[in-house]
């Protein structure tokens, strides 16, 4: 059968988030195909969004962005971690051809590392990326302009542009300079509603249930500091502050968290890809924190204010838990639901390549 490299940025899990259905997919239609999945993400949380069997390779090859918390990004320590990444960028890449060619994938897929696609290149192998943006994008926003990063500017953007294709998971990033580029229909594990067996779990009834998550990077929510509002309450993926019983940690009820985040009246968080479409898939309305230094945010919001039933929390409101009255507004409104249903696209692609793959080293 077919050998899949796959190595998926542990930068927050949006990532994964738009990867795991991919593979799903892809696996119906190739039964048995050999999985090899390279992440710094926990295995544990890879398995949580990838049924199909897999060898976990533990790791990291991209910088991506260094954060302060989930919204902030430092730069100083990004800017430190590219040049130190980079001030050998030709020595990785041999180095990654290398273990490539020893591993002897019949593709590669990146969401969205440049090194494995640059990698690939140098090694003869084909390779994709799949992603709503890119690092190269990313890195121009944030330091264009500094004479030091025009290099490793041109370094990543050529390893996207010479990937053999750019599967670009709409709502994107334009990425306008990449010829390479082909556009999915959004693409989500969509959650199936579970709202009894959520009720029970909690043992409430009747209460407003409103999921607070703010993705895979920390973030210090300022729950304890939100008024207690009767007929409310908080779910949260931390510990929760003393004396307040309306706040339970979501990650002790037991359901996947598409399937919860299905399951809620609201969900509050940061733009992020995962997040925005599994809740525009499962109508479930949106109350969004804007990010700091983070391109992708204004696609995110733009498609999802067309979409789904959101809005946005000033930081001010978000702090002082103010935002309740927001909550209420978009409980007013007509739900709305958007498809998800970019995986099958993206699965078929990557299956007639790898099939071209295989019939070209045969």
């Amino acid at each position: 059968m077919p050998h899949l490299f796959v190595d998926i940025s542990a930068h927050g899990l949006g990532h994964l988030a738009q990867t795991g259905p991919v593979l799903d997919a892809l696996a119906v239609r190739l039964p048995g195909l050999r999985l090899t999945i390279r992440s710094a993400l926990p295995e544990e949380r890879l398995r949580l969004r990838i049924a199909q069997p897999f060898d976990h390779l533990a790791g990291g090859s991209d910088v991506t962005c260094l954060m302060h918390d989930a919204t902030r990004v430092d730069r100083a320590a990004t800017a430190a971690a590219y040049r130190a990444a980079h001030a050998d960028w030709d020595g990785r890449v041999a180095a990654e051809a290398e273990f490539l060619a020893a591993l002897a994938p019949d593709l590669v897929l990146a969401n969205v590392s440049a090194l494995p696609l640059a990698g690939a290149r140098r090694a003869g192998i084909p390779a994709v990326a799949l992603c709503s943006l890119n690092w190269a994008d990313q890195f121009a926003f944030l330091f264009a302009g500094e004479a030091w990063a025009a290099p490793i500017h041109a370094q990543l953007r050529d390893a996207y542009a010479g990937a053999d294709a750019f599967l670009r998971c709409t709502p994107a990033m334009p990425m306008a300079d990449l010829e390479n580029r082909i556009d999915l229909p959004p693409l989500a594990r969509v959650g199936t509603a579970q709202r009894a067996r959520l009720e029970e779990t909690l043992g409430v009834a009747g209460e407003r249930l409103v999921l607070v998550a703010m993705g895979g990077i920390g973030f210090e929510l300022p729950v304890a500091h939100w008024p207690r509002t009767p007929g409310i309450r908080w779910l949260v993926g931390d510990a929760t502050p003393a004396g307040r019983p309306d706040v339970t940690d979501y990650r002790t009820l037991g359901l996947h968290f598409s399937d919860r985040l299905a399951s809620v009246d609201a969900v509050v968080t940061k733009p992020g890809y995962g997040l925005f479409v599994e809740a525009a898939a499962a109508g479930t309305p949106l109350l969004y924190l804007r990010r700091a230094d983070w391109p992708e945010q204004e696609a995110l919001i733009d498609w999802l204010e067309e979409t789904a039933v959101c809005a946005e929390v000033p930081g001010a409101d978000f702090a002082a838990g103010g935002f309740v009255p927001q909550l209420e507004a978009l409980w007013r409104l007509a739900p709305r639901t958007h498809a998800a249903d970019g995986a099958a696209a993206a699965a078929g692609h990557l299956h007639e390549r790898l099939a071209r793959a295989v019939r070209a080293g045969s």
